[in-house]
């Protein structure tokens, strides 16, 4: 993809290229201070993310609004933040039980660039659009659009898709201002500044980025009752460490012994929310489902009610 002079000398003066003086003789130094320095930088990054904790958080009112009401949350971005969105998605239908489509990244390139990078596919703005066309958005769905120079063009067209569907648009990015803030509903600028590396947005940028989706994912999920206190009691039960939490959770919220705990879950089909429901309401297992289904799934507010 051709450049006009005026975004080249946007990417050329965009704080995610710059150069930090402080590193000028990196591989000069020990490794202890090498690991060291990259260390202290770092420490930058979470500084960074409290600084827009306002704007993270109006997009998680945004995102579980839409979620109530059957929405989707789609991630969309090329190489490192297009990893970073698909991993995060993969990770709720373990933690949280989850639909997988619930929870979508869409990395530029497709699946192959997961592993291998795909020249060029960041530069396409039409595939970005064309890749969340193609799931048939709603206004009840948000899209995010992660890219740390906030210029990437399949992210800017990801997003745009969302606008045209009437979605909620989201942009994670990694320079003030960004092209991507000015397109979207929650523009969310996390500056961590130069990398220790120059450009290598792989560092603290996609630092930043983690820990945004981290929060946008685990506080939506929250907000839709996925947690009772900081306890995962959506989570699915799928492999022995699992089990064993499950099993541990219910011990837990209903102070139930070890054979209490699993012949409930047993007779639950696993379920964290409708053995602790039976067990502290003293109904059976199909009772406590009902009292759930009456209570969009929240167990506070079904233990409550």
């Amino acid at each position: 993809m051709k450049l006009n002079a005026e975004h080249e000398n946007q990417i050329s003066t965009s704080i995610t290229e710059s150069v930090d003086p402080r590193y000028a003789e990196l591989d000069l130094l020990p490794t202890e201070d090498l690991v060291q320095a990259m260390n202290e930088a770092e420490m930058e990054v979470p500084v960074a993310v409290s600084k827009v904790i306002p704007q993270i958080a109006a997009a998680v009112d945004a995102i579980s609004a839409g979620m109530k009401k059957g929405g989707r949350l789609f991630y969309a971005g090329a190489g490192t933040s297009g990893r970073l969105g698909v991993l995060d998605a993969s990770e709720c239908p373990p933690t949280f039980s989850s639909h997988p489509d619930q929870v979508v990244g869409i990395i530029a390139g497709g699946d192959d660039a997961l592993r291998n990078a795909i020249e060029g596919a960041e530069d396409n703005f039409d595939e970005g659009y064309q890749a969340l066309r193609a799931y048939d958005l709603t206004s009840n769905d948000t899209v995010v659009g992660i890219a740390a120079s906030g210029r990437t063009p399949f992210a800017l067209g990801a997003v745009t898709a969302g606008k045209d569907a009437g979605a909620t648009t989201v942009s994670i990015s990694n320079n003030s201002p960004a092209e991507l803030s000015k397109v979207v509903d929650f523009p969310i600028e996390v500056v961590v500044g130069p990398e220790i590396i120059t450009g290598s947005t792989r560092l603290k940028s996609g630092s930043s980025q983690k820990q945004v989706l981290n929060i946008l994912s685990t506080a939506t999920m929250v907000r839709l009752g996925k947690t009772y206190g900081n306890l995962m009691v959506d989570v699915s039960a799928s492999n022995l460490k699992l089990e064993v939490r499950a099993r541990n959770l219910v011990m837990r919220i209903t102070e139930c012994d070890q054979e209490t705990a699993e012949k409930t879950l047993a007779a639950s089909g696993g379920s964290v929310k409708i053995a602790s429901v039976a067990l502290l309401r003293g109904i059976t297992p199909e009772e406590a489902v009902a009292l759930l289904d009456a209570n969009d799934g929240v167990m506070r507010a079904a233990l409550n009610s």
